[in-house]
């Protein structure tokens, strides 16, 4: 079975790449846009790759690394009232919603920005820096994924060259 590559957005006040360190793994719950519930319910697989991006940050861009721990399942909090993320048209026997888990794999040294993405060779068509392009949960090529990585980490061996 082939191996998928995922960008999943977070706003940094909500959760980090540190929480997910912190926590080792987590549920990514309340994605309610179809096409992204479409990803997660019917692509996303367990080992597949995912770049951690802060959304609404300063700046924003990736700044680490998980992996798909558990596959596509029903957003339990979609059926339970009183809930932030509860949805009436949801139900245990037909769930409107879905979410998976992931697991932390690596902290970038530093937030590769989305003004680097935007400018490096390989990356032109890559949905994050597309105008408009919003999407929580994004599916990306391996060979977007293996730039994003090289840059990311080049970033550290750019600083201790600097330190020295």
């Amino acid at each position: 079975m082939s191996k998928n590559y995922w960008l999943m957005k977070c706003e940094p006040d909500a959760y980090t790449i540190d929480d997910l360190k912190r926590d080792k793994k987590t549920a990514w719950e309340g994605v309610r846009n179809f096409q992204a519930r479409n990803f997660m319910r019917d692509q996303m697989k367990v080992g597949d790759g995912v770049l951690f991006y802060a959304s609404n940050a300063e700046p924003s861009g990736v700044t680490g690394l998980a992996r798909i721990a558990r596959a596509g399942y029903p957003d339990q909090y979609s059926w339970t009232k009183g809930h932030h993320y509860y949805d009436p048209g949801s139900t245990k026997e037909k769930p409107l919603w879905y979410m998976v888990d992931i697991a932390f794999v690596e902290r970038f040294p530093a937030t590769l920005p989305l003004e680097t993405l935007k400018h490096t060779k390989g990356l032109e068509k890559m949905m994050v820096i597309r105008k408009g392009a919003r999407l929580s949960v994004q599916p990306v090529t391996k060979s977007e994924f293996d730039i994003v990585v090289k840059l990311a980490r080049k970033q550290k061996t750019q600083r201790e060259a600097v330190k020295k």
